[in-house]
């Protein structure tokens, strides 16, 4: 098999279909995942994380794994060791789940070797669709109790207010039935982890305001538990189920089946967005376009690309030149994100923005809108910032806005001046957690982000810029960033950018974008690691990344499918399982189309409601992808006839339909 298939076609591992009473849960390399009770999810993911001073996660390895399973209970244990770096530590869990949907989930660990962690321990994940604005009753640590709510607006504050000092917590899943966590082992807080894209509220231990990093000595012993019971608080017997009206769980199929569902999608045809304008980020490995490329990024009918200029960079001068003239090529526009902070040899910020305000000038630079960023504020925008940028960048007649070059959780720590012409972040799927599953949850955050910024700051145009499988830089660093060993991707890369599963991704947070309302969206960049395409020279580390040279990615044809409903609109759609299926229905000037991407490893069937008009099909999976990326123009030039409504969904696989014509 070709190694970009391989790549596309990765499946997990060691995933099982589990019961523990009324509930139905997940059990995948370790964790619990997905906690249902009916149709309606309790917990979004319990896990165990070992994470190092600069919040890095270390790897785990599962061994020694044991499950017992019955119909309506199970028992698993296993070894998880972490090794990174100056990092040994090892644990052995024991997971039991009891037939009256009680749950036990015990950590015995110990540190094999001296070193510096910020946080050893389990983390509880609550899901946002289920919780955000859902009653919760926090247990503290001194015993008291209080009744509140989940934010339902991106709580700024970390920990969320009144969610720290936690010995237990219970949350409302339907009226009067109650999902009843409790801690042992250390003390817990909850965040709000929508500020970095993860969807869910994070219930975790060590407390931050506790010192950190916290040296752990080899030999230290590290013991916890969570548990888990539901409760009917209707009843005055309300901790035993036993006594409970079971009604409620009429719902809860006798047994698990392990064929997925059929998704449904639906469309809500009087709910229209205007799509948000869609450009690129300009390379930073692969420098500048080949003419192939050039005119390969002309079928994605970009609004712009963003090009970052710091006065420490010599090279700075001659890459907006060179960009300049790129953008007027492609007819697109340039994103100039300033960042002021690191001087070099410039006297003064003025003295550098008067200088680039004289290239912009000769250059004559077809600019679409500044970001700036610095001035006392890492990765921030502060108000002398914005003060100096519209006192020199000003007579360009273009706007310039405020925000960070990092994630929400930066803006909401340093809100940006609120009169800037429009207010600005970056999205990652990848601060917490690394697997598909986790990175396909993340288009819900995404919406929520959008959605939480306009209600900071109403009326202000909303600009993501950029949005990268893989964090840029990290800036909650601690201690000096590890070298990248000789033979390893650098820290920004992630192989996934040539997969299929990063398409299908790709397609989801496009919609999560278009459906809350996003104004202007910079995606990737345009080759290279990081890119939609390789550049003509190729992957210099192929067993890492093995790409094809001058190949498009994957993802390139959903930013393509998009690109041709430029300045249109999009109809919001509904999925009966979203995580499974992203689904985006575009339309303009009469034309239609439905876009579609299996966001999971298994076969899907989409049944599709009301979509009449569909007669054709463009199919991107496995079979297809290599023919994709090699011959991006001929796979587009053809599709085949559609009919029905049922669309056969391959892992990763995007499927665009076009409806016929009025």
């Amino acid at each position: 098999m070709n190694p970009i298939l391989q790549v596309a076609a990765l499946a997990p591992t060691g995933r099982r279909r589990l019961r523990a009473g009324p509930l139905s849960v997940v059990f995948d390399a370790g964790d619990l995942r997905y906690l249902k009770l009916g149709n309606r999810e309790v917990i979004r993911r319990i896990y165990a994380a070992v994470r190092d001073r600069n919040w890095h996660t270390v790897p785990a390895e599962i061994s020694d794994l044991k499950t017992q399973m019955a119909e309506d209970h199970f028992r698993i244990s296993y070894t998880s060791t972490h090794r990174q770096g100056e990092i040994h530590f090892e644990w052995q869990a024991a997971i039991v789940g009891e037939a009256d949907g009680s749950l036990r989930f015990t950590f015995d660990g110990e540190a094999k070797t001296t070193f510096l962690r910020n946080r050893i321990g389990f983390c509880v994940l609550h899901p946002i669709r289920e919780c955000a604005g859902a009653k919760c009753r926090p247990r503290y640590t001194d015993g008291t109790e209080r009744e509140m709510t989940f934010p339902d607006t991106i709580a700024a504050e970390q920990p969320v207010n009144g969610l720290s000092e936690l010995a237990g917590l219970a949350h409302e899943i339907e009226p009067g039935i109650w999902a009843e966590i409790q801690f042992e082992g250390d003390i817990f807080e909850m965040e709000d982890q929508r500020n970095w894209i993860d969807a869910s509220f994070k219930t975790f231990c060590t407390p931050l305001n506790r010192p950190r990093p916290l040296e752990v000595k080899a030999g230290t012993r590290v013991w916890q538990e969570i548990r888990l019971k539901l409760a009917d608080r209707r009843l005055e017997m309300r901790d035993s189920l036993k006594s409970v009206d079971r009604s409620f769980l009429s719902n809860q199929p006798s047994s698990f089946n392990n064929l997925p569902p059929s998704v449904v999608i639906i469309s809500h045809q009087d709910e229209v967005f205007r799509l948000p304008s869609i450009g690129l980020g300009v390379s930073t490995e692969s420098g500048v376009p080949d003419e192939i490329g050039l005119t390969r990024l002309q079928l994605l009918k970009l609004a712009h690309l963003r090009i970052d200029l710091r006065p420490s960079d010599a090279e700075t001068a001659v890459r907006l030149t060179e960009q300049s003239s790129d953008a007027e090529v492609l007819g697109h526009q340039l994103e100039l994100a300033v960042h002021l902070d690191d001087l070099s040899d410039w006297p003064s910020v003025d003295a550098y923005l008067d200088a680039l305000a004289s290239q912009l000038r000769v250059g004559q630079t077809p600019l679409a809108r500044i970001l700036v960023f610095g001035v006392g504020a890492p990765h921030c925008t502060s108000s002398e910032a914005l003060r100096l940028a519209r006192k020199y960048l000003g007579q360009f007649g273009v706007p310039i806005g405020a925000g960070t070059n990092a994630d929400l959780y930066q803006l909401n720590l340093s809100r940006p001046p609120a009169d800037a012409d429009f207010i600005c972040w970056s999205m990652n799927p990848q601060v917490h957690a690394f697997d598909n599953a986790s990175i396909a949850e993340t288009p819900e955050a995404a919406a929520h982000q959008v959605v939480s910024v306009r209600h900071y700051f109403p009326g202000k145009p909303l600009v993501i810029s950029p949005v990268t499988l893989r964090p840029r830089f990290n800036p909650n660093a601690t201690g000096p960033q590890p070298v990248v060993l000789s033979g390893e991707l650098p820290p920004q890369a992630d192989s996934r950018q040539l997969s299929l599963f990063g398409a299908a991704w790709t397609l989801a947070m496009t919609k999560a974008f278009a459906e809350s309302g996003a104004d202007s969206v910079t995606f990737y960049e345009t080759t290279g690691w990081r890119g939609v395409m390789e550049s003509a020279i190729g992957s210099t580390l192929p067993d890492k990344f093995p790409s094809i040279p001058g190949a498009v990615f994957p993802l390139f044809h959903v930013l393509a499918d998009v690109g041709d409903f430029a300045g249109g609109e999009a109809v919001r759609t509904e999925a009966s399982d979203p995580l499974a299926v992203a689904s985006l229905l575009l339309r303009s000037s009469g034309r239609r189309r439905l876009i579609l991407a299996n966001l999971s490893a298994e076969l899907r069937h989409a049944k599709l409601r009301d979509f009449d008009g569909i007669i054709l099909s463009r199919t991107l999976d496995v079979s297809t992808s290599l023919k994709a990326m090699i011959c991006p123009e001929e796979f587009r030039a053809h599709s085949m006839p559609f009919h029905g409504m049922d669309v056969e969904l391959a892992p990763h696989a995007v499927v665009t339909l076009d409806f016929a014509l009025p």
